[in-house]
């Protein structure tokens, strides 16, 4: 690893889930302590897999890692601040607010921009307060602060008395309500991260083209904001092992075609590549070995079989049973969410539904993935950044209007925020599902649990404080019965056979819960279970997912189909009918259900 040849003492790692975030973090960690460096790795993501990696239990304070003297770890868990900080803001009005307008307040506070507050918070705390780090010589967090975090603290008026005056219902200013003691130490946190001298920016991604994007996303937006030491890291980049293997020739031509086409804003950055493992990153040796020659040698027991899980084409009966409704897929970036909720839009319109694919991507994706009509087919496009335009120039025009200049530079930033976006998104949904109520309606980008939440108790604020509805879109009015109606709407939540994946859907399906959704089923995407592979690499692979695939259908899932790898890329129609082909797992492998 490049960055380790001359490494400062602080660096973070970000990279969207799946894409070996926590494997190269520790990686890391491991390689500085074994120089006899002593090194405190941390993470502050919710759904932390730093124990299962290092093979230790971690709590919030440094624990001494097995087998790897001078390395300590911890996990700080952001949602218990979070909670603790959302309860002290809204306590005081219990008992004096409407129980609807408590409701609201406590919605707002448990998003993702409070999660992000919280988790900033403890960065600041062992990065600028730097008491409880003087014993390391490096500090490494698996988890990085967003853009938009950074922005948002960086603004002078983010610490008025605007704050408390913001009445917009969807905004990431209530989490900051209560911070204004802590303003220096953000500052001086901020001022480190962009100090070269002290701190790297560490970019993970996979050979993949939605990954490298995502990574340039990120860049480009850290650099903005002066975090400017970058380097990126292509993670399980795979070179086949037995030419012969039609899956492996295809996996590493794939490979080959995204970095072929890398990024502009990426080009300019120093690199490191690490080999696609033949294991699980799970365990010291494992993590020690990772992107060395040693790596090829580590093979995964192969002793638990595969787990019998059905086709992909055995959930379309059952989604067509009432002959219209609404589809949700649903997922982390990555997942290949586009492609299943394509392949059921398919499936269903072949059999002479009126059916929408009604998506939040951009057009030229989803029309590369159809790459040709099909009849009783049509597809929509919901454009989240005119959807977010038209949102924040409502809000800026009422809520807006009177205030000061710093006021609205401050409203302003917060309607750049991943809430305001969510809201918006959610208003267009809301006239894309009622088209349910006449045929099928397909959706590849789905609001989060929290939105739902979020939007549910701020429409019981209104009626609590109007008393009447009747400027309510009939749309809007009837959107959350029937988004909780699980006989009109079918959650598929879309994963992959890895820890992060499964471990983030899961949190998904938690937060659709709160919010009273009931997932449909699980799609496990990308699968290499079902494939007659040779390669010694995916062979090996192959084994690995069976954990993961169990693990779905024990602990997650009430029903759960299985995508495999597609050697053939899934664009155009006939691509797409062969995710749904019910023999297919059975016609890869004999004797599969």
């Amino acid at each position: 690893m490049e960055f380790l040849t001359d490494p400062t003492r602080v660096l973070f790692f970000t990279g969207k889930g799946g894409v070996g975030k926590t494997s190269v973090a520790c990686a890391t960690a491991v390689k500085l302590a074994d120089t006899g460096k002593r090194v405190l790795l941390i993470s502050t993501d919710p759904a932390s897999n730093l124990d299962e990696v290092l093979g230790v239990k971690l709590g919030n304070a440094p624990t001494a890692v097995p087998g790897v003297p001078n390395l300590k770890a911890m996990n700080i868990d952001p949602e218990a601040s979070a909670k603790a900080y959302r309860e002290s803001m809204v306590a005081p009005y219990r008992g004096v607010l409407p129980a609807a307008a408590v409701a609201s307040m406590e919605e707002q506070f448990s998003g993702s921009c409070t999660l992000e507050i919280a988790a900033f918070d403890e960065f600041a705390r062992l990065l600028g307060g730097t008491a409880s780090t003087n014993d390391f010589d490096h500090v490494l967090f698996d988890t990085a602060p967003t853009g938009h975090t950074l922005r948002l603290l960086s603004l002078p008026s983010a610490w008025d008395g605007f704050l408390a005056a913001n009445t917009t219902g969807t905004s990431c200013l209530g989490p900051l309500a209560g911070l204004q003691a802590q303003q220096q130490l953000y500052a001086d946190t901020v001022k480190a991260l962009g100090d070269p001298t002290m701190t790297t920016l560490v970019l993970v991604a996979r050979p993949e083209v939605s990954a490298l994007r995502e990574a340039e996303r990120t860049a480009g937006e850290l650099s903005s904001l002066g975090v400017r030491n970058q380097h990126l890291v292509i993670n399980g980049v795979f070179h086949a092992v037995d030419k012969l293997d039609p899956v492996a020739r295809a996996m590493e031509q794939r490979a080959d075609a995204a970095l072929s086409q890398m990024p502009t804003g990426l080009v300019h950055l120093p690199r490191t590549t690490i080999p696609l493992a033949p294991h699980g990153l799970v365990g010291i040796e494992a993590i020690r070995a990772m992107g060395s020659k040693s790596q090829a040698s580590l093979q995964v027991s192969l002793t638990e079989s595969a787990p019998d899980v059905a086709a992909l084409g055995v959930l379309i009966d059952d989604l067509a049973r009432n002959g219209h409704g609404v589809i949700l897929t649903m997922g982390k970036g990555g997942v290949g969410k586009t492609t299943v909720a394509a392949a059921v839009a398919v499936a269903l319109a072949d059999r002479g539904f009126p059916v929408q694919l009604s998506t939040t991507d951009p057009a030229a994706h989803v029309a590369a993935t159809l790459h040709g009509e099909v009849p009783n087919l049509s597809v929509s496009r919901i454009d989240p950044r005119a959807e977010t335009a038209a949102y924040a120039a409502e809000v800026m025009a009422t809520a807006g209007k009177d205030l000061d200049p710093q006021g609205k530079a401050m409203l302003e930033e917060d309607l750049r925020s991943p809430c305001t976006e969510e809201i918006a998104v959610f208003r267009a949904f809301a006239s894309a599902v009622a088209k349910g109520e006449g045929g099928f309606v397909v959706l590849d980008t789905a609001p989060t649990g929290h939105t739902v939440l979020l939007l549910d108790s701020a429409l019981a604020y209104h009626r609590e404080v109007t008393r009447q509805a009747s400027g309510m879109p009939e749309a809007v009015e009837h959107l959350l019965p029937r988004l909780r109606d699980a006989e009109f709407t079918r959650v598929l939540i879309v994963t992959l056979p890895e820890a992060t994946p499964v471990h983030e859907a899961a949190k998904l399906q938690a937060d659709l819960s709160r919010a009273g959704i009931t997932p449909f089923a699980w799609v496990i995407n990308q699968c290499l279970t079902p494939l007659a592979v040779t390669d010694t690499v995916l062979v090996s692979r192959r084994g690995h997912e069976a954990r993961y695939v169990r693990e779905v259908l024990t602990e997650h899932a009430a029903r759960t189909a299985l995508v495999p790898w597609q050697i053939e890329p899934p664009i155009g129609p006939d691509r797409l009918r062969e995710l749904t082909t019910v023999d297919q797992i059975h016609a890869l492998v004999p004797g599969a259900r």
